[in-house]
């Protein structure tokens, strides 16, 4: 009786762990599993921990995680019918279990799915947009992220609806010129850019010499307004020296007084000791009234013989 007791025992446990295995399974926190009754999605569980189901009853789990998606390039026609070759990279994750299930099953045939939408909007995206949007130097035609946000845009409202993916993000790995046509269309770039510097090198000496002629023009102005003040300044100073002459003309010896107090003023100063001989004309100056009045007699003469010429020449 004992080993048909542990015999039943076992068998018990056997089928207890066979149908545990059948009706319970466990939700991992990066998963989404959706339980189907032979195909058709009845439930869908997004929180992790265990779970029990019917035996007849099948679980199929999805990784609710991003992943990223990376397009073969491919070649496209720009608005200006100019051939280029693009790759691009689109982000994704499932945002509906039961209809990511339904319509693609597995993350194979969602990439299938995405490539042929990235494909579609991509294409329709360059082929609506000069080549100047993706490859400039203007950065007002650069437009580039517009356009790729675009491309998101609209990939992610097909995605979406059709597969139940979210996409996330959109990316233009690569633009390029296909090889078999790359060296024209560089010798075509470089035959554009030589035209523009041919063009900015025109422009850039024409304002040259528009801006010399304006200094040239303004220098001979002001040499000439120059010119004038300095001849009036001349005039007015050969009329006073005239004056000046013909005043120390009229008597040499006060003009000679003059001088000599002046020299005396410039380099004699306070406390000085002096060493003259006697007849020095200084000396003379200093101590000698008869010289100074020898000196300030031919003065008021000369004085007194221009003034009476002044009032001369003021009578009519």
């Amino acid at each position: 009786m004992n080993r048909r007791h542990q015999l039943g025992a076992l068998i018990a446990a056997v089928a207890v762990v066979a149908l545990g295995s059948l009706c319970l399974f466990a939700v991992d926190a990066a998963q989404y599993v959706v339980v189907t009754d032979f195909g058709k999605p009845v439930r869908v569980i997004a929180e992790p921990g265990l779970r029990a189901k019917f035996p007849y009853q099948s679980v199929h789990a999805f990784d609710r995680r991003l992943f990223q998606y990376s397009r073969p390039a491919s070649e496209f026609l720009s608005l200006e019918k100019t051939p280029v070759v693009a790759s691009s990279t689109i982000i994704w994750r499932i945002a509906d279990p039961q209809r990511f299930f339904e319509t693609v099953f597995d993350r194979a045939g969602a990439e299938s799915r995405l490539g042929d939408i990235l494909f579609a909007e991509l294409g329709a995206a360059i082929g609506q947009n000069p080549l100047t949007s993706f490859i400039t130097l203007d950065p007002t035609a650069y437009r580039a992220d517009a356009v790729i946000a675009e491309v998101t845009r609209k990939c992610r409202e097909a995605a979406l609806r059709d597969y139940g993916i979210a996409v996330v993000d959109v990316q233009l790995q690569n633009l390029d010129f296909p090889k078999q046509n790359r060296e024209r269309l560089y010798a075509r770039m470089r035959s554009e850019r030589g035209r523009l510097s041919m063009r900015y090198r025109s422009e850039g000496e024409e304002v040259g010499l528009n801006t010399r002629a304006v200094a040239e023009e303004e220098k001979a102005r002001i040499l000439s307004r120059a010119i004038e003040t300095s001849q009036q300044y001349r005039g007015q100073g050969e009329g006073e020296a005239r004056i000046y002459a013909n005043v120390l003309g009229a008597d040499p010896a006060f003009y000679r007084f003059l001088r000599t107090m002046e020299a005396s003023r410039a380099f004699i100063q306070k406390g000085t000791t002096m060493v003259l001989p006697a007849d020095s004309e200084l000396f003379g100056v200093l101590f000698d009234a008869d010289y100074y009045n020898h000196a300030a007699a031919p003065r008021s003469a000369a004085w007194n013989g221009i003034r009476t010429t002044q009032e001369g020449n003021a009578q009519p």
